[in-house]
């Protein structure tokens, strides 16, 4: 009776298991969890109990707060209420410990697929004949190259344009491939991507600089255009670029001039005319140096001027520019002028080339030398023409012959 009389308060508690097994457990709240587990036990899993390590391996849940019970603490210590639901859920096994025998083999195979040392390849090279390569004298080599088909290029440029003023149909001629240059003028902005820009309320002259400045991406010019919205330099032309309307003049004035001679004059006063058309054709192919390259460079604090030079005696590329400027600036840029000497070896054994000879008839080929001359990169194009691939092929075999001998 006094048993019953300071008993604790009784408590209905709901318990599920994991396999979907549900019953009610009436606990006192002075009774402890591990107590309450050996009850569950016995009710889910009759005869478990005679592995006493059945109950360590179970635990109770919770379902409210989400907190494991503590076996050692009471019903009311863990605050639990009447009708409250209980998980009994089994405890995952615990990891074992890799044996030994498989630690040392792992650590064999590491070992194995582990990259050689510095010692491991001296050792290894040891009896190898010693190599020693100057990357320096490569590089200049490289430049020698560059240089000496430049001057190649200059002097081709000059005997074709004597070759072809001998043809009565010259002024015509390039009449007609003055206008082709007006229709490929790499300065044409994509129509398409200004305005989308401009719809989205960017001014036309900067929509065009972003443009030019990220490859026609309307992305990267977008970018471009809110990150430098607050930029005192934003409306500034790009270095090195000419205004859209002298290429236009240019070709009108050059038009007009062509026609003139073709039709009112010949003979010294159509040459003298040619000439001109020569002249204008050089300015539209001018070297255009690589805007992104030039702000780079000039953030280092090079003068703009320099940069294009840098750039120009570099074919653009920006890495090979920057050590041009910091370094003794060889080839200068008055030297990619110089044309080769017409007496050498070199120079004869192309003009008696009867390929070369045959394309410098052509007024495609002085086109060709004229874009390669002042820009580089588009020397991949005409190597795949097939009016002045075959030319610029026989200048380059004849000159890696006789660059051998």
């Amino acid at each position: 009776q006094e048993e019953k009389i300071f008993a604790g308060k009784v408590l209905r508690l709901h318990v599920c298991t994991m396999e979907g097994a549900e019953w009610l457990e009436e606990v006192a709240e002075d009774t402890t969890v591990e107590k309450l587990k050996e009850r569950c036990l016995k009710h889910c899993l009759p005869g478990s109990l005679e592995d006493p390590k059945t109950v360590t391996h179970h635990k109770l849940i919770h379902a409210t707060s989400e907190k494991v019970l503590t076996d050692t603490k009471t019903v009311l210590e863990e605050n639990i209420q009447d009708r409250d639901v209980l998980l009994l859920v089994k405890k995952r096994a615990p990891t074992l410990l890799p044996k030994m025998s498989d630690v040392v083999a792992e650590e064999k195979r590491k070992q194995e697929q582990k990259a050689p040392d510095k010692d491991a390849i001296l050792k290894a090279t040891a009896n190898l004949p010693a190599r020693s390569v100057d990357r320096s004298v490569t590089h200049h080599n490289m430049r020698d190259f560059q240089t000496e088909l430049r001057k190649i290029l200059v002097s081709l440029i000059e005997v074709a344009q004597k070759l072809l003023a001998l043809n009565p149909d010259a002024v015509e001629l390039f009449k007609k491939a003055n206008a082709m240059l007006d229709e490929d003028e790499e300065d044409r902005v994509d129509e398409i991507a200004l305005r989308q820009l401009t719809e989205m309320g960017f001014p036309e002259s900067r929509a065009v600089k972003a443009l030019r400045l990220n490859h026609m991406s309307v992305t990267q010019a977008m970018e471009w255009l809110i990150e430098h919205a607050d930029d005192p330099s934003v409306d500034a032309p790009l270095p090195g670029s000419a205004p859209a309307e002298a290429p236009a003049e240019g070709a009108a004035s050059s038009a007009e001039a062509a026609a003139g001679a073709s039709s009112e004059e010949g003979g010294e006063e159509a040459k003298d005319e040619l000439t001109e058309i020569f002249k204008k054709i050089r300015r539209k192919r001018e070297f255009r140096p690589d805007p992104r390259a030039v702000i780079a460079l000039m953030e280092m604090g090079f003068d703009e001027k320099e940069v294009v030079d840098a750039l120009r005696v570099n074919n653009n590329q920006q890495n090979a520019a920057c050590e041009w400027l910091l370094g003794d600036r060889k080839p200068s840029p008055e030297d990619l002028d110089k044309g080769i000497d017409t007496n050498s070896p070199l120079f004869q054994a192309i003009l008696e080339n009867p390929v070369v000879q045959l394309g410098l008839t052509n007024p495609k080929t002085l086109l060709a030398f004229e874009d390669m001359l002042e820009n580089p990169l588009n020397s991949t194009q005409w190597m795949n023409d097939p009016e002045t691939g075959p030319v610029m092929l026989q200048i380059s075999r004849i000159f890696q012959t006789l660059n051998r001998t």
